[in-house]
């Protein structure tokens, strides 16, 4: 057996469990050269570091027959930065050391520090707690550390930028010297490597990241939309998927505010978690989650820390992760204990190079695909709901005199219209996503305008930026959205010059988009909105918009132009991608 060196007491607490062999992070901490010593070990979420570090300290708090001495001050210490994070330690070491009958305290906020003070003053043999709560006891003398012989640092790296390093210090430093320290963290950034210099004593490096490559069990997409669609894409995902669990992923707490609000309102049972929350709400929120009154958690990154539920099989990165570590953080929520698992990157176009680096720091390939479209996710629909009703059904005697007497009463094509009636109002509707491959509203063989619905009166606009700027319908389109108060089914067609863009709108809104755009305009500024925007005499001439660009062919030769060109002094725009934008064609954007 793989753990056949380990203590009795453990081994049968993981044959128990069953387990019959060690994950990579398990099989490195319990080798030979490990042994006794202190470690620095780089694992990431879901690799079974917990068992790993429990396995670890066994041979420090167990004798020679895997039995523990009598409860008092604590023989090992686990500092985890979040509440979540440090009970689900806890329930796991509670299994691995049932056998070896031992005595765990937790420590956490937003629990009863009164009555943890009194389970620590009855003598224990392992503490689990936060940073905060632990440094608390410490002061009061609630928290005895003299005879400590293994200490654990749990995601270490998150509990620096969190800002627990006076903390963290102080505990430590209140430990023998004699302990045993192990650290474990997902990252190695130069804090951590400090902290480790100061509090370890000839430490062994153990890494396991190549090994798990991303997480093996995760799924990874991009699907990449314009700005303003961003939105509008979480919620088709959400609906194309419709996984029993899944967490969005945002960067500030108001973005979570806006987003859980929106999906709320939208019919999806969806929770926030940030850290405007108070713990009473956590609580409630993952019990929500795990006992499935909600399928959908809005979170930013420290929040979602410790977070555990099993059902989560789909992670949604809203916002742009700030680098590889943190993709891989989040994404490590789902495709956890051999479980499947998908991760989905919501890319703006103008963000998709920074990405694609992101991926290839992290040594994950990712599949670029659309965001699923409306017409995808009624297919799905239809497939689910015809799966569902292929199902067998165990009907009580009552169920199946109702449904005869619906028999009687109803044609059977009645009845299955009602049925799909029902099943279609449960859902939230999915949303129409902005097509920029849209060959749509390009002049006609004869060289006329072919107008949509809606556009045979128009005003027409000029900006003061052309393709030497870099502009791009894909980004244009947005910008106007926001800078004249209008959708994006008020614009018409966008034609590119060398150093201005000129673009239409239905006459029905010109005055609003006017007054808009007077509204948002700041001289001189950095950002769109020192971009002047005005009235235009009429459409282009034929023929003013010089060259057309054509696109380069992926793996083409040849300079690129990703950064502003002949731009204004200090003023800057999006890059573009693909190359040029095809001079003065119109371009319709849906």
């Amino acid at each position: 057996m793989p753990f056949s060196q380990l203590p009795q007491s453990i081994a049968d607490a993981l044959v128990g469990r069953g387990y019959t062999q060690p994950t990579p992070v398990q099989a490195a901490v319990i080798e030979s050269d490990a042994e006794a010593r202190d470690l620095l070990v780089s694992a990431q979420t879901g690799s079974g570091k917990t068992v790993a570090f429990g396995l670890a300290m066994a041979q420090q708090l167990l004798d020679a027959d895997g039995n523990l001495s009598t409860p008092g001050a604590p023989l090992a210490l686990i500092i985890a930065p979040t509440r979540e994070l440090a009970m689900q330690v806890s329930r796991e070491l509670e299994w691995l050391y049932a056998p070896a009958r031992a005595r765990i305290a937790t420590c956490v906020g937003g629990m009863d520090s009164a009555r943890e003070r009194r389970n620590l003053s009855h003598g224990t043999h392992i503490v689990v707690g936060t940073p905060g709560r632990l440094r608390d006891h410490l002061e009061r003398g609630a928290l005895d550390l003299s005879a400590l012989r293994c200490a654990v640092l749990d995601e270490a790296d998150e509990m620096l930028d969190m800002g627990f390093r006076e903390d963290l210090e102080e505990i430590l430093d209140a430990t023998p010297d004699n302990r045993r320290t192990l650290l474990f963290s997902a990252t190695m950034p130069r804090p951590i490597v400090a902290l480790a210099k100061r509090y370890q004593r000839d430490a062994l490096r153990i890494s396991t990241l190549d090994e798990r490559q991303g997480h093996g069990d995760i799924s990874y997409q991009a699907v990449a939309v314009s700005p303003s669609d961003i939105e509008n894409a979480v919620i088709n995902l959400l609906r194309f998927h419709e996984a029993e669990t899944a967490m969005l992923f945002c960067a500030t707490r108001d973005n979570v505010r806006h987003l859980h609000a929106s999906l709320v309102e939208r019919g999806f049972a969806a929770v926030a978690l940030s850290g405007e929350h108070s713990q009473n709400e956590r609580n409630h929120a993952l019990q929500a989650l795990r006992d499935g009154r909600a399928r959908v958690c809005v979170a930013t990154d420290v929040a979602a820390r410790g977070i555990d539920v099993a059902s989560l099989s789909l992670v949604i990165h809203v916002e742009v992760p700030r680098d590889a570590e943190v993709l891989q953080h989040r994404s490590g929520r789902t495709g956890r204990a051999g479980r499947k698992g998908t991760a989905v990157l919501i890319v703006p176009f103008s963000r998709r190079r920074r990405v694609e680096g992101i991926l290839r720091s992290a040594r994950i390939e990712a599949e670029w695909m659309p965001a699923p479209s409306a017409a995808s996710i009624r297919e799905q629909d239809r497939n689910r709901l015809l799966a569902k009703l292929a199902e067998p059904v165990e009907a009580t005697e009552e169920e199946t005199q109702l449904a005869q007497r619906l028999l009687a009463e109803q044609t059977p094509e009645n009845i299955a219209l009602a049925l799909v009636r029902a099943h279609s109002q449960t859902m939230p509707q999915p949303e129409e996503l902005i097509d920029l491959s849209s060959a749509e509203n390009r002049r006609g063989e004869a060289g006329e305008k072919q107008h949509r619905p809606g556009f045979e009166d128009t005003a027409w606009f000029r900006m003061d930026i052309g393709r030497r700027q870099n502009a791009d319908p894909r980004w244009i389109l947005p910008l106007l959205c926001r800078r004249g108060h209008i959708t994006r089914a008020d614009v018409g067609a966008i034609r590119i010059l060398a150093n201005e863009t000129h673009f239409e709108v239905r006459r029905a809104i010109e005055a609003k988009f006017r007054s808009a755009l007077q509204r948002t305009a700041r001289e001189g500024a950095e950002d769109e909105s020192g971009i002047r925007i005005e009235p235009a005499p009429g459409a282009p001439q034929p023929g003013a918009h010089g060259k057309v660009h054509k696109p380069r062919r992926t793996g083409e030769s040849g300079p690129r132009h990703d950064g502003p060109r002949g731009g204004k002094p200090g003023k800057k725009f999006p890059p573009r991608h693909g190359g040029g934008h095809g001079g003065g064609k119109d371009r319709r954007a849906h």
